[in-house]
């Protein structure tokens, strides 16, 4: 037990020791980020959780703004701005997708946007479209009956004017309504008659 607590003890302070040499190496790479001139922002290799963290810490420390990218834990980086060069919402998603942030691109969207929300804008100020079917139900059955024996069929049908009427000698009751009804009060009155 007493040689397995030195042994964690030495792996403790070895990576104690890793940590702080990855610390210094960081800190001279971001002091050579700021100085030179050219280069607004500077992507560095993948690097684990811890190390990630500790690169934030003194990209935060030098006062540039720092994210990290990528999906898996293996492949995480971390990109470093200068405050100037400050990222854009859409540059950040390109990186997120994993895409090279081309600005030519980026406008080009954003001209897009706008000209939608334009469009968008004007449909809304000429007020809303006229009710009514989206379609004409014809068109439905345009594969079944064509486009002119529709019209022709309704050229030629004509109204059929006895339609409803039922001629006297057809009907079985020839009583009027008046005669049907006081017949049908009569025989209520004689079964509540019956009940009392």
């Amino acid at each position: 037990a007493p040689e397995q607590a030195a042994r964690m003890k030495k792996l403790q302070e070895q990576e104690k020791r890793q940590k702080v040499e990855f610390r210094r190496r960081m800190e001279q790479e971001v002091s050579q980020f700021i100085q030179a001139t050219g280069e607004p922002r500077r992507r560095f290799q993948p690097m684990n959780k811890i190390e990630r963290s500790i690169l934030h810490d003194v990209a935060e420390v030098a006062g540039l703004t720092s994210f990290s990218f990528g999906d898996d834990e293996d492949s995480r980086y971390v990109m470093v701005f200068k405050k100037e060069f400050a990222p854009s919402d859409e540059e950040l998603e390109a990186y997120r997708r994993g895409e090279e942030w081309d600005p030519a691109r980026a406008e080009e969207r954003r001209r897009l946007r706008e000209l939608a929300a334009q469009q968008e804008e004007a449909e809304l100020e000429s007020g809303p479209a006229p009710p009514g079917p989206p379609n004409d139900y014809k068109d439905k059955y345009r594969h079944l009956i064509g486009c002119d024996a529709a019209k022709a069929a309704a050229r030629t049908m004509e109204a059929n004017k006895a339609y409803g009427c039922v001629p006297v000698a057809n009907k079985r009751d020839t009583r009027s309504i008046e005669e049907a009804m006081n017949e049908i009060r009569a025989k209520k009155r004689l079964r509540q008659a019956e009940d009392e």
